[in-house]
């Protein structure tokens, strides 16, 4: 198995074997992350092709400031958006003026990791994305509105109704958890 630093080197090179080992080392860990901002699994895969494209011709310019998983995932997010952003217009994103969340947080414990997925992924599309860079990314609302060209109360309140969507549907899994006894896959 190549190191990091051969990888990269290969890469750089244009070494067809290096690339396709920084592919296969890779790929499954950046699809999940094409999935998460992505309604189907054939979106996420042609934003992974579309990823990659930019990791294999950008490699020539990455400094070595950060891990190298690091820096694929920051063209993931960024290649993501980006195809999210072309269809923005389609979904209208509006302030939420009231949202009624519930009291308490619930656990996930007992959901499975696909289950959870397939619950951002049926999130409507702006909240999908604002959760997303929110919740798992760790953007600030304000680099969220600056990265969408919304207003950081508008990445506000998609967040809110995001995850107010995501806890009632998490809810209702538990609920589903309780009663049969095992979380349906």
């Amino acid at each position: 198995m190549l190191s990091e630093d051969e990888l990269i080197e290969g890469c750089r090179k244009g070494n067809r074997a290096s690339q396709k080992a920084l592919y296969e080392r890779y790929c499954r860990k950046m699809l999940v992350v094409c999935l998460r901002y992505s309604k189907t699994t054939a979106e996420a895969e042609d934003t992974l092709q579309e990823g990659f494209v930019k990791v294999f011709n950008g490699i020539k310019d990455f400094r070595q400031e950060s891990k190298l998983e690091t820096w694929i995932t920051r063209i993931m997010v960024n290649t993501a958006l980006n195809v999210q952003r072309r269809k923005l217009y389609l979904y209208p994103m509006v302030d939420v003026q009231e949202v009624n969340l519930p009291d308490t947080e619930l656990s996930v414990s007992g959901i499975h990791f696909s289950q959870l997925l397939e619950m951002i992924q049926t999130l409507p599309h702006g909240c999908q994305i604002v959760f997303n860079l929110f919740a798992i990314e760790g953007f600030s609302h304000k680099e969220i509105a600056e990265q969408l060209g919304i207003s950081e109360g508008t990445s506000k309140s998609q967040y809110a109704r995001a995850k107010s969507l995501m806890q009632a549907k998490l809810l209702k899994e538990s609920t589903y958890y309780e009663r049969y006894g095992e979380a349906k896959i």
